[in-house]
């Protein structure tokens, strides 16, 4: 079994006499000297339900792993709970997180000269934050998805986190009183996993599958099904496989393996923060894929799946129909997906799939067939224009029609939005704005899911548009678009928009349209400040001054 030359210096090297004292010191005998070892990174703690389950589930790793001839040496990380901080200040934090992860990973694992690394993550920005570290590392690497939560229900219905702030919404619009909204929040989230729709969590861990990095059924398996522990023998078994194949992250991730994940990301209906992932995730490996070839995978994609949050299902009625590799599968007989790139199994996308049973549509409309799919095309849509000269992102499922005139409602921040929405200060036909809630200037590119719930709440989703330099949840659905790109902070146009001004959004040549006269944009141009950054220290204020643009992935460690 390959053990990379760092640990190997480390452990055998006699000049390092300290490093070998304080290996015993742990515990190590000396035939454990000559094993690999395995950095078992774990993104658990108590203060989330996507999170809570993890330190269990890395530690049945370690147990399995150090049976495989390997020894395991578990660590930890940071996670921040969207669905905690969303709406507040705490949400700066969210983003910044994935690189804070994907830092501490690559730190203690090149400190340590570990030989592998398995990522055992979460929330939202564990995933792209540990695929970040392993592309940096290149060392045999695995991702584990911890699972989806299972639904809530009430009143016969079934919930999930999308289902609380939504009902923020209908009790504001006064169709539903105290009592039952506090029913519906306390019955939507039920225990461990994560957010059960197919919001970001669950679009990054079926993509990552998709592109290799994770094993088979790993992003469907839901976080309390019996058969998520069993996933902790697959995984160990896999990293020694790994090592004697000495297969690394950068030859599984590649242009192609991207693609197939965007292809997957498109057909289930996912969430626009993949682009911003993946941006970074190509650069971690240094292959250029930008917002055109996010734009060509869609084009070419169809969305066939009936998932929350613009459609009816969640994760775990994936699960049921036959998991993720039954989706791939369809995608790959059908020619929406490269068969020859490389899994972490040590087999290629294909032979992983050869046999998994044939996905069928009688009994169940979760996936549809191609020849009845809810969009011909992804419902990831790069849209440009004087607003977003340098691009921005639509999630367009088909529900929200293809066009959408209006004028603007400017709100600068969240905060003053959502109490512009509550207060009723929003019309049918409104675009609303916000803006300086950009990477530079939110700081962090917070999240609009608790505006775009309150729209959704008092029943103007399908007539209110709502465009933003910050990003969406993936729970948000209705005409939105999001990362427009140059932010407010950097002097984009969306920091002159003035309510009132006419603002034209479309899908069908994607683009994004502020109906100002050049010279009246010349002339707000020349009246504008660029306001200060809002934090003068600490992580926020790092961030904003190293942080790349949205089109750039909102990666730190470019400039």
């Amino acid at each position: 079994m390959a053990l990379n030359k760092h640990s190997q210096r480390l452990t055998q090297d006699p000049s390092q006499p300290a490093s070998q004292a304080m290996l015993y010191a742990v515990g190590l005998t000396d035939e454990d000297m000559n094993k690999p070892q395995i950095g078992i990174a774990s993104t658990g703690y108590d203060g989330n339900p996507c999170n809570m389950h993890l330190n269990r589930l890395a530690q049945e790793i370690k147990t399995f792993t150090n049976q495989n001839n390997q020894v395991g040496l578990t660590f930890n990380t940071i996670g921040v709970s969207d669905g905690i901080s969303m709406g507040t200040s705490g949400m700066n934090y969210s983003l910044a997180s994935r690189d804070i992860i994907a830092d501490s990973m690559e730190t203690v694992v090149n400190a340590q000269s570990y030989d592998g690394l398995v990522g055992v993550v979460g929330c939202d920005k564990n995933m792209p934050g540990a695929v970040i570290a392993m592309l940096r590392l290149n060392r045999p690497s695995i991702m584990v998805y911890g699972g989806t939560i299972a639904s809530g229900k009430y009143k016969g219905r079934k919930l999930n986190i999308v289902s609380a702030f939504e009902a923020l919404g209908q009790k504001v619009a006064g169709e539903i009183d105290e009592a039952e909204y506090r029913e519906i929040i306390k019955a939507s989230i039920p225990g461990a996993g994560a957010c059960g729709g197919m919001y970001t969590a669950n679009t990054m861990a079926s993509s990552i599958e998709c592109m290799g990095l994770a094993l088979p059924y790993n992003s469907s398996i839901p976080a309390e099904n019996p058969n998520k522990l069993t996933e902790a023998e697959r995984t160990a078994q896999a990293m020694k496989n790994l090592l004697e194949l000495d297969l690394k992250p950068r030859d599984i991730v590649t242009k192609k393996s991207i693609e197939n994940a965007i292809a997957i990301v498109n057909a289930l209906g996912g969430s626009t923060n993949a682009v911003l992932h993946y941006l970074a995730i190509a650069y971690a490996a240094d292959i250029e894929f930008t917002l055109e070839d996010f734009q060509r995978v869609s084009d070419r994609t169809p969305l066939i799946a009936d998932l929350k949050p613009s459609g009816k299902y969640l994760m775990e009625d994936v699960h049921s129909i036959g998991g993720t590799p039954a989706i791939m599968k369809y995608l790959l007989d059908n020619g929406y997906l490269h068969g020859d790139c490389m899994t972490v199994t040590g087999k290629t996308l294909a032979e992983n799939l050869a046999d998994v049973e044939a996905m069928e549509f009688e009994d169940q409309d979760v996936i549809h067939p191609t020849s009845k799919a809810l969009k011909s095309s992804g419902n990831l849509q790069i849209l440009y224009g004087n607003l977003a000269e340098k691009g921005a992102v639509a999630k367009i499922s088909g529900n929200e029609g293809l066009k959408f005139e209006g004028k603007a409602v400017v709100y600068d921040g969240e905060q003053a939005a959502n109490t512009g929405i509550s207060n009723g200060e929003v019309n049918k036909g409104d675009v609303v704005v916000i803006r300086y809630v950009g990477p530079k200037g939110g700081p962090g590119m917070p999240e609009m899911l608790k505006p775009t719930s309150l729209i959704m709440g008092a029943g103007l989703g399908k007539s209110v548009a709502l465009i933003t330099d910050g990003r969406f949840s993936g729970g948000t659905h209705g005409f939105v678009v999001g990362h427009i790109t140059p932010e407010a902070q950097d002097g984009g146009l969306i920091g002159l928009v003035e309510t009132g001004d006419t603002i034209t959004i479309s899908a069908e040549d994607n683009s994004i349209t502020l109906q100002v006269s050049e010279e009246e944009i010349a002339e707000r141009k020349a009246k504008w400040i660029q306001p200060p950054l809002k934090h003068t220290k600490g992580i926020l204020f790092k961030y904003a001054k190293s942080v790349a643009s949205a089109s750039e992935g909102c990666v730190t460690d470019k400039y």
